[in-house]
């Protein structure tokens, strides 16, 4: 079960005490955000992406935030293409709805953080279930889960309504 890779790779860093389970799904922002009990924009979306060449990238982005297509191909030098829900858990080690950057064990897949997850003190996550998050600050969250860099490829609403 992906939730209990997340855990054993949590646990080995000593940060188990930062997982949650739910009796409620929590595999949407909407859910997760329901499920914790904090506004949308605080859960962390890890998305999937493949590259041309076949790697994978992760990237952690704040639950109201989308992928701004200009500034993807920007940062990373050709259109976004997400995993399909097929190879979602050959690349992560998760399913759709527990997708997480904890206990990936592919040396093609990178890990990235967006600069919308800054805005808070804490995010949350989620775990390798669709029923389970974890609760870090932006910078654990960074060093926990092995990101290369913060970038900045999305968008938030606000930035929507004045385009």
């Amino acid at each position: 079960m992906s939730i209990e890779i997340a855990r054993a790779y949590l646990e080995s860093l000593g940060m188990g005490d930062r997982i949650s389970e739910f009796e409620v799904s929590s595999a949407t922002v909407e859910l997760a955000a329901k499920a914790v009990g904090v506004e949308p924009a605080r859960i962390c979306k890890t998305l999937s992406f493949k590259l041309r060449d076949g790697t994978g990238i992760l990237i952690q982005v704040a639950g109201d935030a989308r992928v701004d297509n200009k500034k993807y191909k920007e940062c990373f030098g050709e259109k976004a293409k997400m995993l399909s829900p097929e190879e979602v858990p050959l690349y992560t080690n998760h399913e759709i709805g527990g997708v997480c950057a904890f206990g990936v064990t592919r040396d093609d897949v990178r890990v990235y953080c967006d600069e919308s997850m800054k805005r808070f003190d804490t995010v949350y996550p989620a775990c390798g279930s669709s029923n389970s998050c974890a609760r870090f600050t932006p910078d654990e969250l960074f060093e926990v889960s092995r990101s290369l860099a913060w970038i900045d490829i999305s968008k938030l609403p606000e930035t929507e309504q004045e385009a």
